[in-house]
């Protein structure tokens, strides 16, 4: 038995199967999909945070850079998830990446997770609450040492315990 394609034919398909890992990650990533330790109905959300963190930490938005009391924050403690008090980073990995935003080098052993986010078209590493699944903000590779990478959070999404 012999099979002929068409040039059409392969094209189609080539395009296909190129589009399919572009479209299996819109929308989203693993966090959208994973059960958390931690949750509440849409509407529990809404009472527990204010809508400046659910708008964060439950629908993935972004607060105005620069806007964020703890850009500020330079006493010793701890950075927690504003959704279910997670400790997430520790003072002594902040630094001023001139962001406007909160960044830390590094976060707390088992604190955060990590999915794929396309929302801008292109793929970014979204940072979300290992507790909660709350978004938090995104990761980069521009960091500082030891580690390189710039864990760039909303403050909305974090509360800070001194300490």
């Amino acid at each position: 038995m012999s099979f002929k394609a068409t040039r059409r034919q392969i094209l189609g398909w080539l395009g296909a199967g190129a589009a399919l890992p572009v479209l299996a990650a819109c929308g989203g990533g693993d966090a959208e999909a994973k059960v958390f330790p931690v949750r509440y109905s849409e509407a529990e959300w809404r009472q527990r945070l204010t809508p400046a963190q659910f708008h964060i930490l439950r629908e993935a938005g972004t607060e105005r850079p620069f806007s964020s009391p703890l850009n500020d924050e330079h006493r010793a403690g701890t950075f927690l998830c504003a959704a279910d008090g997670n400790p997430l980073y520790s003072s002594k990995t902040k630094f001023d990446s001139g962001t406007g935003w909160p960044s830390f080098w590094k976060p707390l052993p088992g604190a955060v997770g990590t999915s794929t986010d396309f929302k801008l078209g292109y793929p970014r590493t979204e940072v979300h609450c290992a507790r909660c699944g709350g978004h938090l903000g995104h990761v980069f590779d521009d960091g500082p040492p030891p580690t390189g990478q710039r864990y760039c959070m909303n403050g909305a999404a974090m509360i800070f315990r001194p300490g």
